[in-house]
């Protein structure tokens, strides 16, 4: 079989693909307006799988693919954060990391979860009776 590759914007498209044999060659950014991920995909057979895909006859290992699924994850954002600088967000600059801004972790500095007060507190319309 002759090895070719393909770009694609679908994660699980790409999931399928490493399933199935496939590599990952690379990740590319464009922006337009926020960043878009393309995932290089490379490996034999590729015109086959993706009509399969495309079909809905695609059969994959229900574990492998959620592992494939988490692998792209784990590198698409290992990616995004090399890329990443957080002095460039507009609400980061113009406001500071949220612990500097004043009454925003009101329930954090008295030693509980937000909303953590309200979580099943008369809830007796739920009780079996």
């Amino acid at each position: 079989m002759k090895t070719n590759s393909l770009e694609t914007t679908d994660i699980f498209r790409g999931a399928f693909f490493l399933c199935r044999g496939a590599e990952l060659s690379g990740i590319r950014f464009r922006h337009n307006g926020r960043p878009i991920a393309t995932f290089l995909i490379t490996g034999e057979g590729l015109d086959r799988l993706d009509k399969q895909y495309r079909n809905g006859q695609a059969l994959v290992n229900p574990l492998q693919f959620r592992e494939s699924l988490n692998h792209l994850r784990d590198i698409l954002f290992e990616k995004l954060r090399e890329q990443d600088d957080p002095a460039s967000h507009k609400c980061y600059a113009a406001t500071g990391p949220a612990s500097s801004r004043p009454g925003r972790d009101y329930a954090a500095t008295r030693g509980r979860m937000r909303n953590g007060d309200r979580k099943r507190k008369n809830r007796g319309y739920q009780t079996r009776g």
